[in-house]
């Protein structure tokens, strides 16, 4: 039997965004740990197939993770993004997307860091290497272009926070297209990296904008206990002004009692109409990433 979704497949000019950190495979735990990837690996399969997100920014996915959250998603889907240490190896932060209905025109992976461009860079209190994946991508049922930007930021120094959402500023300024932003920002919203990414009107928080909200504002943060409402909401999906959002979700759907991350996934349905940013080919200042897209 096909489990329920709580939003599923969308049509056009819907579009269906999930911002999910999936929690790294760890090794050497308890047998009956709750965090054990052999555990989590059939109820996130579960989630996936009734969801079937056409834009899913991942976080913490190692390549093996990143490997099955492809495909269980299905042929159609593909995948941008590389891990986060030197050698492009360990986890990752990649952008997930349905063939189908989205093309992905250029794309870039950057270390947030005073040395963006090399892999593995640390600068700013941040002992683990921070990356952010930024893609343009064309709807292929709309036409419309648009920014979609995955990311995972530090969770020890709100330093290495506050400077990751300046880049982040900065990524979405330099851009003229609307802007679909996902991750795992490791802050509560209203702290001050969320209000340098929303205090001046740069991006909207999907939750507060949605013309529907589909559950209750749980923290997203769960790690394998019952959600609540008084813990964090360090999750985020944000988009530009001028970006519908016709419904937002914090999904804290558990099978047979068991969670499929230590996270809860959020999940909007928006819609990108309204939005009239040129064509890319109508942009001769902007440079076409290099960087051939990874399928993971």
């Amino acid at each position: 039997m096909t489990d329920s979704a709580l939003i599923g497949p969308v049509t056009a000019p819907d579009l269906h965004v999930m911002s999910f950190n999936i929690r790294r495979r760890m090794p050497h735990l308890n047998p009956r740990s709750p965090d054990r990837w052999v555990h989590r690996q059939p109820l996130l399969k579960r989630l996936l197939e009734a969801e079937q997100p056409a834009l899913f920014g991942v976080q913490e996915a190692l390549f093996d993770q990143a490997n099955f959250v492809r495909h269980t998603l299905g042929e159609r889907y593909r995948s941008i993004g590389y891990g986060r240490e030197a050698n492009k190896g360990g986890e990752g932060c990649p952008i997930f997307y349905d063939s189908r209905r989205l093309r992905v025109l250029e794309w870039k992976q950057t270390a947030l860091s005073d040395t963006p461009e090399v892999p593995g860079s640390t600068s700013w209190g941040n002992r683990t290497p921070r990356v952010v994946v930024d893609a343009t991508f064309r709807d292929i049922a709309t036409g419309i272009e648009f920014q979609a930007v995955n990311t995972h930021f530090d969770h020890r120094s709100r330093t290495s926070r506050l400077r990751s959402a300046d880049v982040l500023r900065r990524i979405v300024s330099a851009s003229p297209l609307p802007t679909v932003m996902t991750g795992d920002f490791n802050t509560d919203a209203e702290t001050d990296p969320y209000d340098q990414l929303t205090g001046r009107g740069l991006l909207l928080d999907t939750w507060d904008t949605a013309e529907e909200r589909l559950t209750e504002i749980w923290g997203t943060f769960l790690n394998y206990r019952p959600p609540r409402h008084d813990h964090k909401r360090i999750d985020w999906i944000l988009v530009t002004p001028g970006v519908t959002v016709l419904k937002a979700a914090i999904n804290v759907k558990r099978y047979e009692g068991g969670w499929p991350s230590d996270h809860a996934a959020m999940q909007a349905v928006v819609n990108l109409a309204g939005t009239t940013a040129p064509p890319l080919r109508q942009r001769p200042h902007l440079v076409a990433i290099q960087s051939p897209p990874v399928t993971l």
